[in-house]
């Protein structure tokens, strides 16, 4: 609590005001691009004109460059650079009308407004545009851009004409390596390739890089209580990673690296993939379709399907950190059961696995990963409002931490995205002082959000539902609200029966 306890009232009063210019100044700031992009998106509405009045080739691209190049010249901007945002500005005016607007408003801002047109680009049809946008948009309102991107890109996710599993079976034709040449005889090395194995690569990369250091500053001491002479390895997290690589590559192991005790070669990836439970059952269920249609010569309509039963159901995401198999690489796909005559859903009925909480992966990735998991956690939810209710594992070690990384998903400071998984779990009420160890005295914060916290004026107080209420040192309270569970929700028919969680808990738990 050291960092400003020795401001004056003055020098608060001060900051107060200087925060409330800052918000004007940025307001006006994304208001006048939106206006910079309406007057290019106009302009390219002149050139199209200009085209079809006469009997232009090229479909007026002779035009738009004309037009393009008057522009450039006159704000000392490439020409080419000027088509492409006179591109960019029309989608965004004539694709996304009440984005434009919102941003011209001051209520998002011009990075709110390129989040949520980039997750919504594929969306061709006007009316799923509209629909995707009058969803993303309050949340748009509320968060930063770097926790607004997964959020958009699950929410259009919603919308897509083409479900993830059949976009990743093309997208996958497209994995490459290439490189890049850069300055000073250094190059870039790329790969584009399936989700789940890059982040897999990285995270064992990273625990591989971690393990020499800590390594590297055990060895440290121990030579300084022997007082003798040591050479510290002083490259950083970074270098180690890349030298890594450049081993693995090269060698097929880290020969040049390895701890003292051997034990690099034993990491293994570990990656955390949240799965409705229907998803996992979204194969049996096509399959099941098809062969009815087969029998019955009807085909098979996803609206007339029916919601599971409540009371015999388990309404719960499936999520597990475990390591990632090299087989998830091979193509294709088969049906694993026929057990009923299922409807087949609509292609956006399931909703996709999500990697980290952000990154839409396709099922078969996910069912794979469920099959070779050696546990997970069940995360219940609440079937109408997603709530997490609980989480718990058949034989549940920490079942405190899983829960709580389950609600929270990244850090709880607003506008953080960092996961949970790379945060620190932190008593709001010190347990120093008789802050409970449960469930609504805990929270995930980043060690950067964490130090903020215990050293700084900034306050934080755990309300009802998992919100946690922040007050600057100004006075200004800001209310941070866990993600929405990547979950399936029903919509009620009927009052909810249930009068508790614990009720609904009772009503479905599973028999171990």
């Amino acid at each position: 609590m050291d960092a400003m306890i020795d401001a004056t009232d003055s020098q608060m009063a001060t900051l107060a005001d200087l925060l409330e210019s800052l918000a004007a100044a940025d307001a006006t700031v994304n208001a006048m691009m939106a206006a910079r992009d309406g007057l290019l998106a106009f302009a390219g509405r002149v050139a199209i004109d200009i085209a079809k009045q006469g009997d232009h080739s090229a479909d007026g691209d002779m035009t738009m460059r004309v037009v393009a190049a008057e522009i450039g010249q006159r704000l000392r901007v490439s020409d080419r650079t000027i088509e492409r945002r006179i591109a960019q500005a029309s989608w965004l005016v004539d694709g996304f009308p009440t984005v434009w607007a919102a941003q011209g408003a001051g209520r998002i801002t011009a990075a709110h407004a390129h989040v949520i047109v980039e997750a919504g680009a594929h969306l061709t049809d006007a009316a799923l545009r509209e629909a995707y946008v009058a969803a993303v948009l309050p949340l748009a309102e509320a968060e930063s851009p770097n926790r607004l991107r997964p959020l958009a890109r699950r929410i259009a996710e919603r919308f897509h004409e083409l479900p993830v599993d059949e976009r990743h079976r093309t997208a996958r034709s497209r994995r490459r390596v290439w490189v890049r040449d850069q300055e000073d005889a250094m190059a870039d090395l790329t790969l584009h390739g399936p989700a789940v194995l890059v982040h897999a690569m990285m995270d064992r990369l990273s625990q591989m890089a971690h393990e020499i250091r800590t390594d590297n500053l055990r060895a440290a001491k121990e030579a300084r209580a022997a007082d003798t002479e040591f050479a510290p390895d002083t490259r950083s997290v970074d270098e180690i990673r890349a030298d890594l690589l450049a081993d693995l590559v090269l060698t097929g192991a880290p020969a040049g690296h390895d701890s003292a005790d051997a034990l690099l070669c034993e990491i293994r990836a570990r990656i955390e993939v949240t799965v409705p439970v229907t998803t996992l059952m979204a194969q049996d269920l096509r399959t099941n379709a098809r062969s009815s249609e087969a029998r019955s010569g009807e085909p098979a309509d996803g609206s007339s399907s029916e919601p599971p039963d409540r009371s015999s159901s388990e309404p719960a995401d499936q999520s597990s950190s475990e390591p990632a198999d090299q087989s998830l690489s091979e193509p294709g796909d088969r049906s694993l059961s026929e057990r009923s005559e299922t409807k087949r859903p609509s292609p956006g009925a399931f909703p996709p696995a999500l990697l980290d909480g952000v990154v839409p992966i396709d099922s078969r990735t996910a069912r794979l990963l469920a099959g070779r998991a050696t546990g997970w956690d069940r995360v219940l939810t609440h079937p109408v409002t997603g709530t997490v209710l609980a989480a718990d594992r058949y034989r549940p070690p920490e079942q405190l931490r899983r829960h709580l990384r389950a609600r929270d998903q990244r850090c709880r400071f607003p506008t953080c995205g960092l996961p949970a998984r790379k945060c620190d779990l932190d008593h709001n009420d010190a347990a120093s002082t008789g802050g409970a160890t449960s469930e609504g005295n805990l929270s995930a914060f980043c060690r950067r959000h964490h130090t903020l916290k215990h050293a700084s004026p900034w306050h934080v107080r755990h309300t009802a539902d998992g919100l946690i209420e922040w007050t600057s040192p100004t006075g200004r309270t800001y209310v941070d609200t866990p993600p929405t569970p990547n979950t399936v929700v029903f919509t009620p028919e009927t009052a909810d029966p249930f009068d508790s969680a614990e009720s609904f808990i009772d009503s479905v738990r599973a028999p171990f």
